[in-house]
């Protein structure tokens, strides 16, 4: 099974995709891989942790360069995505929509952060302190608030779409989701 794994990230690092991280950094790409999935318990096993790290990291280098990033940020997403019991991929999805991936990202309306989440949830939950602009207070925030929606819609992922939007009956915000996750996000 080992075997398996060493061959199947030897062959995906070293013909990376379209927007993949050049050969040059291909070891510290490796290294960090190994690190990540290393410390991964959001996984069901080691290998599910490679492959799905690994073609992430790949789909998401164009917008996020820099390779520790964004594992730290995959892993991370992974983790709050699993607790909240969310596909990963939805979140990555939410997050590409809403963000661009972008941390410091402010809406017109004051959201903030990777999932524009609003900061009065930070004064409701009795958290004013907390900054929505640190990856894990907002993706924490967002997967729940997501997962409270989705629970509240009776598994409507459309409708929750719209709740956790603010959009709610509209159709816009849900297929631009719906798209992205179709088309970037998808699971193989």
């Amino acid at each position: 099974m080992r075997w398996i794994t060493i061959i199947l990230l030897s062959l995906l690092i070293v013909q990376p995709l379209r927007g993949a991280v050049p050969e040059s950094t291909d070891d510290r790409l490796r290294e960090l891989l190994r690190d990540a999935v290393a410390s991964s318990d959001s996984f069901v096993d080691r290998f599910e942790a490679e492959v799905w790290l690994l073609d992430m990291s790949q789909r998401l280098a164009r917008m996020v360069p820099d390779d520790e990033e964004r594992l730290t940020l995959l892993k991370a997403i992974h983790y709050e995505a699993s607790r909240a019991e969310l596909p990963p991929e939805l979140v990555l999805s939410v997050i590409h929509v809403e963000s661009y991936f972008d941390r410091w990202a402010i809406s017109v309306v004051g959201a903030q952060g990777l999932m524009q989440v609003m900061p009065f949830w930070l004064k409701e939950i009795g958290h004013a302190g907390d900054n929505l602009f640190h990856v894990q207070t907002n993706l924490r925030m967002g997967c729940t608030i997501l997962k409270y929606y989705l629970d509240m819609e009776d598994g409507d992922l459309t409708r929750a779409l719209g709740r956790y939007n603010g959009s709610l009956g509209k159709s816009k915000y849900p297929n631009k989701i719906f798209k992205v996750l179709r088309t970037r996000w998808y699971r193989q």
